[in-house]
């Protein structure tokens, strides 16, 4: 069996452990050779400190843990050690602004305690300059800085009300200040080689005013694929682990390819067509011989969903949503724009480009199912026992039970508080229908143009084809009347599966619908 790195971000500990180590040195070496100052911006657990980690022991000659590699070929670098200064924000203490500031120069005094250099300014900004000069006079090398998660000081003080924001907004003077020695001219002479990674792309007038020489490759076309696998990667590097697999899931190995990019393939950081898989949850389901929502267990997008809250924005028009290229630049702490935050993330990625136009959508259906049902459960405010409800409600369209469909949805409904459901209308009722239908893992499909107008909503399965229309206060009648008029169901004729048309009301006063939701099938 593979020794598989899940989460082991210390390029050392994969390379003398013997764990697989997709080899992005080539992507590396055009990075190190063309440029000096860059930044990138990826989802957490993507292998942005890996990456930093990589770049450490390469800039320090480690030539012994690179061998086997693309750049240990004889010619492609040369093995000169360089002083190389790494601050990963993880490590550092952000609740305050005093606290950061304190952190930081410990976090400095003890890497010039490492290279036996003395430091003495009494702020992080002089202290930073201070080493880094110092280091180059010592090794007369020019000095490499690595510089991981830089906004975690920022990020994690969103979506927790005002005073929290407060202390992001007071932590960002402290980054600007203390990123700023980057551009000094004096720095700038003895520096050679100098990356910033992070989550978030924040405008460069928020913190990087000081620093505005940086190259942002964050959605460049040559490095779409510098983190995450490849297809082809996956398939040439991971043959045992997928054989594994597929035995454990009682497939052959090309259903097995097909199930994994269904679950964990699908972000696109370019314009370039380039997808890439999400390397924790891959690793993970190659570990425990199962398909689930591991990225998503390791952190919960609490933030992301009291923006959504906040602005009121509908999470039907999430999937699917188009934007302009500049929408990807201008997040901010005053200016929390959902498209490109959720982008940022990794809850949205690109689908298509047209001119400027970029089409978003979820990567794939482990971020879709587990960030629709997160929505599910915080926007209306259910229980978590509804879960159970939830993930059953696919299962039971696609075997065609639909008193038992109807049963859950009745239960799923029941469990929202009536001070919320005092409040529904015709959208509170398709946001709720196509959360949990994206939540139970179906391909729901939410305000779909036709030739003839747009329907609310659609579920493709493999013997069934459901069609949704929702109104308030009005007949199922008439519902069913625009189905037909409309002609939504024109184009799933000929596939061979069994048509559904719905027509869904809101009963007034709150009386039940007896039997569930009216319906009309046909052939």
């Amino acid at each position: 069996m593979q020794k598989l790195p899940i989460g082991i971000s210390s390029f050392e500990v994969l390379r003398t452990r013997g764990f697989v180590y997709v080899d992005k040195t080539e992507w590396i070496h055009q990075l190190v050779t063309e440029g000096i100052y860059y930044f990138l911006a990826r989802p957490r657990r993507f292998g942005k400190s890996l990456l930093v980690s990589t770049l450490r022991c390469l800039f320090q000659g480690r030539r012994e843990l690179f061998e086997g590699l693309w750049i240990a070929e004889p010619g492609r670098w040369e093995w000169t050690p360089h002083p190389v200064v790494v601050i990963d924000f993880n490590q550092v203490s952000l609740n305050t602004p005093e606290n950061l500031k304190s952190s930081l120069l410990r976090e400095l005094a003890a890497i010039g305690q490492a290279y036996q250099v003395e430091l003495s300014a009494p702020l992080p900004e002089g202290r930073f300059k201070e080493l880094l000069l110092a280091l180059y006079h010592k090794f007369q090398q020019p000095v490499v800085v690595l510089i991981d998660e830089y906004d975690k000081p920022l990020v994690e003080h969103l979506g927790r009300g005002e005073a929290e924001l407060d202390i992001a907004r007071a932590n960002r003077d402290v980054l600007r200040s203390f990123l700023g020695v980057l551009k000094g001219a004096d720095v700038t002479a003895v520096t050679r080689f100098v990356l910033l990674t992070g989550v978030s792309r924040f405008s460069r007038v928020s913190v990087f005013s000081a620093l505005n020489n940086l190259n942002d490759i964050s959605m460049h076309p040559t490095y779409a694929d510098l983190l995450g696998y490849t297809q082809a990667e996956l398939e040439r590097c991971f043959v045992p682990s997928l054989h594994a697999l597929a035995d454990a899931l009682t497939l052959n190995v090309a259903d097995t390819l097909a199930a994994l990019a269904h679950y964990y393939n699908g972000y696109r950081f370019s314009r370039r067509p380039v997808k890439v898989y999400n390397p924790f949850s891959t690793l993970a389901a190659f570990n425990h011989g199962e398909l689930r929502n591991y990225w998503f267990e390791t952190g919960t997008p609490t933030f992301l969903i009291n923006v959504l809250r906040e602005q009121g924005y509908a999470p039907p028009e999430l999937d699917g949503v188009q934007v302009s290229e500049n929408a990807f630049g201008t997040f901010d702490l005053e200016r929390l724009e959902p498209e490109a935050l959720l982008f940022q993330t990794g809850y949205l990625t690109i689908h298509d480009v047209q001119d400027n136009l970029y089409t978003l959508g979820y990567p794939n259906q482990e971020v879709k199912t587990a960030f629709t049902e997160a929505l599910l459960l915080a926007t209306e405010r259910l229980p978590a026992a509804t879960s159970s409800h939830v993930l059953k409600l696919a299962h039971h369209l696609a075997a065609g039970d639909l008193e038992a469909f109807f049963e859950a949805m009745r239960a799923i409904f029941a469990a929202i508080p009536y001070d919320i459901e005092a409040k529904r209308d015709e959208g509170y009722f398709h946001t709720i229908f196509y959360l949990a239908m994206s939540a139970t893992g179906g391909p729901a499909g939410s305000s779909k143009l036709t030739s003839r107008g747009r329907r609310d909503m659609a579920m493709t399965l493999p013997n069934h084809v459901y069609i949704f229309e929702f109104k308030c206060n009005q007949s199922a009648a008439a519902a069913l009347a625009q189905i037909r008029r409309q002609g939504y169901a024109e184009r799933y004729r000929g596939l061979g599966n069994r048509s559904h048309w719905w027509g869904s009301i809101s009963p007034p006063n709150n009386a039940t619908l007896p039997g569930g939701p009216p319906k009309l099938t046909i052939d």
